[in-house]
């Protein structure tokens, strides 16, 4: 399995890293405009390969170097920094993306190829990048709010004692300020959270889980003043995704993908099942009414900003 990073700054960097560690990877491709960033990534993280798996790390700056390719990860863009909001980021990305896409195309096999967008608004690049390389939309995937779903299972696992390995519960809608805890599916063991909260006499009442809400929210920007960027957290749902397709998983993840056609196409983060073909199927989470407004607005959010970048 040959995998091309495109992009290797500091969230590239840390894809590569977390992609290397699966060990389900035979060659790691990174490419950046930036020849000796590029190299020097790919000296540091082959070093790195001969204490765990033997992956081939190369770099390049032309994309015939991507060549075989089985699986592309677009870490390219502008990173949000302190102030700004992903939003802000829209058209600086667009245009890196714009360029991107059509060079990758030209040297991938356009059949089989699987395209993994991590460059925010994530959600409207998942559209500009399906648009432009007219592949079907259930192979050109983000990450979504993987991560998002990753931060509310930690506050949630430390609220309620148990691991998150024990909590279904998932973000959905736009990665960002529009996302939408689904708190009415969500579920502790075989439990509704409500039960599992009044058989262990665990109070998380409305005002809590506004505050859980805002916090999942918030986090990246928390994360972002604190150390000026967020990757690890990036890098690993990057894996994760990637460790699902190449095992073929059918593994159930809140990633984004585009549904729809015409006006009504949209992509946002619900429920997908994910396995080597990319995205093959999406469930409707049981959402109250006020979740399912709120999911509609964050929709209405992603398709405003397409439009004005297309």
């Amino acid at each position: 399995m040959k995998i091309a990073i495109i992009g290797v700054g500091t969230v590239g960097s840390a894809v590569a890293t977390a992609v290397k560690n699966t060990g389900f990877v035979h060659e790691i491709v990174l490419f950046d405009k930036d020849g000796v960033r590029a190299r020097a990534a790919a000296e540091d993280l082959g070093h790195a390969a001969s204490f765990g798996f033997d992956v081939k790390i190369t770099a390049v700056n032309s994309y015939r170097g991507i060549r075989g390719s089985d699986i592309v990860i677009i870490a390219a863009g502008a990173n949000q920094k302190p102030g700004e909001t992903r939003m802000d980021l829209l058209n600086k990305n667009s245009e890196v993306i714009k360029d991107i896409i059509p060079r990758v195309m030209a040297n991938v096999d356009v059949k089989n190829v699987k395209i993994i967008m991590l460059t925010n608004p994530l959600d409207v690049m998942v559209m500009l990048a399906t648009k432009l390389s007219k592949l079907p939309p259930a192979r050109v995937i983000g990450t979504g709010t993987m991560l998002d779903t990753a931060r509310l299972l930690t506050i949630l696992s430390r609220q309620l004692g148990v691991s998150t390995q024990s909590i279904s519960a998932y973000v959905v809608g736009e990665h960002g300020d529009s996302s939408v805890v689904d708190w009415t599916g969500a579920t502790v063991g075989a439990l509704t959270l409500d039960d599992f909260c009044r058989q262990m006499k665990i109070s998380l009442p409305e005002t809590t889980r506004n505050t859980i809400s805002h916090r999942v929210r918030n986090a990246a920007y928390e994360i972002i003043r604190g150390r000026g960027a967020t990757w690890d957290g990036i890098g690993a749902a990057a894996a994760d995704l990637l460790r699902c397709i190449i095992n073929d998983e059918h593994r159930i993840l809140t990633v984004s993908c585009v549904s729809g056609t015409g006006n009504d196409m949209i992509a946002m983060s619900l429920p997908r099942v994910v396995g080597a073909g990319g995205v093959t199927a999406t469930l409707k989470p049981k959402l109250s009414t006020k979740e399912s407004s709120a999911l509609r607005r964050s929709g209405k959010i992603i398709r405003k900003n397409y439009d004005a970048i297309v």
